[in-house]
């Protein structure tokens, strides 16, 4: 008997909790309509379209509701998953009121990562809740398809530091992510920063679902990028791009930093020039100031002494200018004050002094060697 009473209680409490959490968790609208760029979609009845998206772009999702409860920090989130990747967005909070109508709008970028195939069936799952109220549309299923023409850098690999005036190798891989094959690819490798870029040619590469060969739709190759030795040290940003005929493009960016012991061509050393040429090639400078032009010859990871003349007395101020070819490549300052000038005061004292210094050398040696007179002689007297 107690048995049968301790279940029945059981059995009410059950029942009692269940009522009251179907109570409390309330669907906050059963009239939603969900529009991805614009065109609306089909999902459990709603009129609409199969949509076809791309994978790469991004689409607006247009959510709009008329709630059936009044509710507080009210949130929607899209959910856009595809076999291998999921992506989503969600909402601020906000508040409904009853038989009101709301409209809220997100973005997201359909997955590339599809399963292997040129299109596959990815699902868009919309809710709508609060701590206490909630709705879903699961399942809502778009078809996602590939680019027409489209190629990703998959990877760049170069040093993280580079030396100024060295050849730095940068190693890409390309991926042939597109639906159709890819023709004349060119792929650039450059540091605006430093105004240095190069382009190669990478060929076709296929789209290796479409062709059923074994070739493969990745390809790889290598760049030389040639840093400025002049170039001061830094972090700079690499750009490799890839463009094809067909219009495609893709960038991707890395940070690395280049290193440089000797940022100066010219450095003064005293009344001279230190003329240096950190390259790997030999360099034939000119050197342009006031007094004259000089042209000097400097091996590739070497340097040369240039006296600087300086033609005016006193104190003297100018500029050095060190161009290769045509460029302007260092300039350096000459400021100070001319020592011949004056020093010769100085050196005249100390030959006055030391034709003082003789003289009186003379005269004291005269003195030392000169013999005395000889003393008067007395006899002894007796008496």
């Amino acid at each position: 008997m107690n048995t049968k009473k301790t279940l029945v209680s059981f059995l009410a409490i059950a029942t009692l909790l269940f009522l009251v959490a179907t109570v409390s968790a309330a669907e906050i609208t059963d009239d939603v309509l969900v529009e991805i760029n614009g065109i609306e979609v089909q999902n459990a009845g709603l009129p609409g379209y199969n949509l076809g998206v791309i994978a790469g772009e991004t689409i607006s999702v247009k959510i709009s509701f008329t709630s059936d409860v009044d509710a507080s920090n009210v949130r929607i989130k899209a959910d856009l998953e595809a076999d291998k990747e999921s992506v989503d967005a969600v909402t601020t909070s906000f508040d409904v009121k009853n038989e009101k109508r709301y409209v809220k709008t997100l973005t997201l970028t359909v997955p590339y990562e599809l399963s292997d195939e040129l299109s596959d069936d990815i699902t868009l799952d919309i809710k709508i809740w609060n701590g206490y109220d909630k709705t879903e549309l699961p399942n809502v299923v778009l078809t996602a398809q590939r680019p027409s023409y489209s190629a990703d850098i998959m990877s760049i690999i170069v040093s993280n530091s580079v030396e100024a005036g060295q050849i730095s190798p940068v190693d890409i891989v390309l991926k042939n992510i597109g639906y159709n094959d890819l023709e004349d690819l060119y792929v650039t490798a450059r540091i605006s920063e430093l105004g240095i870029s190069k382009t190669v040619y990478f060929g076709d590469l296929i789209a290796k679902e479409v062709s059923g060969e074994d070739d493969e739709d990745t390809m790889s190759g290598r760049i030389y990028l040639e840093v400025p030795y002049d170039v001061s040290a830094g972090i700079y940003t690499l750009e490799v791009e890839v463009v094809g005929n067909d219009g495609l493009s893709d960038i991707v960016e890395r940070q690395i930093a280049v290193q440089n012991g000797f940022p100066e061509v010219g450095i003064k050393s005293g009344s001279n020039l230190l003329v240096l040429n950190p390259s790997n090639q030999l360099k034939v400078y000119r050197i342009v100031y006031p007094a004259e032009e000089v042209i000097v010859v400097v091996q590739a990871g070497s340097s040369k002494v240039v006296p600087i003349k300086t033609e005016a007395s006193g104190e003297y101020n100018f500029d050095v200018f060190v161009f290769s070819g045509d460029e302007l490549v260092g300039t350096v300052n000459f400021a100070g004050v001319d020592e011949g000038e004056l020093t010769s005061p100085i050196v005249l004292l100390t030959v006055i002094l030391g034709i003082i210094f003789l003289v009186l050398l003379v005269v004291l040696i005269v003195l030392i060697t000169k013999k005395p007179q000889k003393t008067e002689e007395f006899g002894e007297s007796y008496y």
